[in-house]
């Protein structure tokens, strides 16, 4: 029997690359299950004009990846069969024609319990380049009923077994649109850092630093092409692959504010989110802005350049020493 493939996707304030993302992953999927967090925009209206969605309701109140990736779980494996599982965000697409490439039977072939790892395309924002991690992320899973916990934060987004066997895709590919809108990128980086320090206090603020601007750390000569066949196929099918919908304020920042309203802008001294005014934005909002006036000391902002200067050499022997030493004065 062919296995059905369902798309599993979270969604929240996602309309800026939504329509896109659906139109593509219907080429391929037998069903598509969104599980909107209370967005504010039009994501929940435009997933409904979508024949194959199904819309869930994350009733969730903070952000918890596990959860919500447990909520979509539970929802595929009501449709009954044998089911492949894929596990994408709504800024990621597989690159076209996939179900045309012979890797496309050998999945439809892959045994129960078989991990599906691709290669992520990062699009840069010119649209005609990119950057490919060296580690292929596991976004399928071929199901064979087996639990799911995830953890809050940067959680694997379906089972992956001890000793599963595991397939590696290289045709192909998932198409990554996150750093095509670098402002909204760097919006939600704010928010992760933020949310860190709040849930993650143990953590040394130079590691939280390099993690969210790894982005930075990719240098020319790791960019490559963006193939066209990786876009073809869908602009053949009347999709538009390369333009980005910008927004005003993005919605992290809102959660940021919130942040600063509840914990005080001092605990986020340590946190490189300061290249916003968020006085003048609160203020603008009509959110007053006295609670979230820069905190950072003179010191604070001499390693926050610091760190930013040397992202692309971090792993090297003088920035780890130094970066050690700096935790003796709270970094």
């Amino acid at each position: 029997m062919t296995p059905t493939l369902i798309c599993l996707t979270p969604v929240k304030n996602e309309a800026w690359i939504l329509d896109r993302f659906l139109r593509c992953a219907a080429l391929w999927a037998d069903h598509i299950l969104v599980a909107d967090q209370g967005s504010g925009d039009d994501s929940v209206a435009i997933a409904r004009t979508h024949p194959k969605v199904t819309v869930l309701e994350n009733p969730g109140t903070t952000y918890d990846e596990g959860a919500r990736q447990r909520l979509l779980l539970e929802a595929a494996r009501k449709i009954p069969g044998p089911r492949i599982l894929l596990a994408l965000d709504a800024d990621e697409m597989l690159t076209a024609r996939a179900t045309d490439n012979p890797e496309w039977k050998t999945l439809l072939s892959a045994p129960p319990g078989t991990v599906l790892r691709f290669q992520w395309v990062n699009l840069r924002p010119d649209m005609e380049t990119c950057w490919v991690p060296d580690e292929d992320i596991p976004f399928g899973f071929v199901d064979d009923g087996t639990p799911h916990a995830g953890s809050a934060i940067h959680s694997r987004r379906l089972p992956v077994p001890p000793g599963a066997p595991s397939l590696l895709l290289r045709g192909i590919k998932v198409l990554h649109y996150q750093y095509t809108d670098w402002a909204r990128m760097e919006s939600k980086q704010r928010w992760y850092q933020c949310w860190e320090r709040v849930n993650q206090p143990h953590r040394r603020p130079a590691h939280i630093y390099r993690q969210y601007h790894h982005m930075h750390a990719v240098d020319a000569g790791q960019a490559r092409p963006v193939r066209r066949e990786w876009l073809a196929g869908c602009e053949e099918q009347g999709i538009d692959m390369t333009s980005v919908r910008r927004q005003g304020v993005p919605w992290w920042d809102a959660e940021v504010l919130k942040l600063l309203a509840h914990h005080g802008a001092a605990a986020f001294r340590r946190t490189d989110i300061w290249d916003v005014d968020w006085a003048k934005l609160a203020e603008g909002l009509g959110l007053g802005g006295d609670h979230c006036r820069d905190p950072r000391t003179r010191l604070d902002r001499a390693v926050l350049a610091w760190l930013r200067a040397t992202q692309g050499r971090s792993t090297r022997l003088r920035p780890r020493l130094i970066q050690w030493l700096l935790r003796f004065v709270g970094w």
